[in-house]
């Protein structure tokens, strides 16, 4: 099994030492979903919300996220962000948008939950938006698709098509 490194010999919750590490550059792409109604899924892609551009201000939600990561997330280190780039895309068979956040660094630590921060804001931004359309929306398969960089080197996960 994996050694957890966050907790130290006694289980206590620590923040990871890494001072020693190496800076290399450090790449991750997270995806996610959420499924609407037929009626709310139209009207977000003809960009008829009446609170305005809902994609567009799904992605500077998300892209303010991952900067704010290690104000949410107790045990993550800040982190020099050098790109964030946050896509979507249109499911007409499932009626759900998939996101996507890419997000770049040059350091000492990966940045995983930094854009799995900004998806999941992302498309919590998009359910503000719509729930006066459909509350019944679901956010769902919130995932690392791909992690380049640092010792542990490329990761892509077998979803990855």
């Amino acid at each position: 099994m994996a050694h957890l490194t966050h907790f130290d010999a006694s289980g206590n919750a620590i923040m990871v030492d890494v001072g020693n590490k190496e800076k290399s550059e450090r790449r991750a792409v997270a995806t996610g979903r959420i499924i609407m109604s037929p009626e709310c899924f139209q009207a977000v892609r003809q960009g008829s919300i009446q609170k305005g551009d809902v994609l567009g201000v799904a992605r500077v939600a998300g892209i303010m996220a991952v900067k704010q990561t290690p104000f949410l997330i107790p045990l993550c280190h800040p982190l020099p962000i050098e790109q964030v780039f946050i896509d979507f895309e249109f499911s007409d068979q499932e009626c759900c948008v998939i996101a996507y956040c890419t997000v770049k660094t040059t350091g000492i630590t990966g940045v995983e939950m930094e854009a799995l921060t900004g998806v999941s804001v992302a498309l919590l931004t998009i359910y503000d938006m719509c729930k006066a359309i459909d509350k019944s929306m679901e956010l769902n398969n919130i995932y690392i698709v791909e992690k380049t960089g640092g010792k542990s080197g490329t990761f892509l996960h077998e979803k990855r098509g």
